[in-house]
């Protein structure tokens, strides 16, 4: 990922509709920031989410509160807490998912 040239852009959350996006389990909502290429999103997963694909795009995540499963389609799982992240480079050859058991709040850069 490499961040466009963008001018100063406060992003004032509590403004940011929230999107629901189901999963392949249980549902996820997304308040979303894009500009030029960037999307910028605070992502709250009910309890039981797990995502629909596998996805292949590069991420920086943190999580803020709850715990988030990744599982890297070679099998290896990483089970991420608050105050916890990955990065991940866009990687289409090595892709993962993301489960919530108990609920969480991330934020995401990609």
């Amino acid at each position: 990922m490499k961040l466009p040239d963008l001018p100063f852009s406060p992003v004032f959350w509590d403004g940011v509709p929230s999107v629901e996006h189901p999963g392949a389990e249980g549902t996820s909502f997304w308040k979303t920031f894009e500009k030029d290429g960037l999307r910028v999103r605070l992502v709250s997963y009910l309890a039981g989410f797990r995502s629909d694909h596998w996805c292949g795009r590069g991420h920086v995540l943190f999580v803020l509160r709850g715990a988030v499963t990744l599982r890297l389609k070679d099998g290896r799982m990483y089970e991420l807490g608050s105050g916890t992240s990955f990065v991940v480079g866009d990687d289409e050859t090595n892709p993962h998912e993301i489960a919530s058991a108990g609920g969480a709040d991330v934020f995401i850069v990609d």
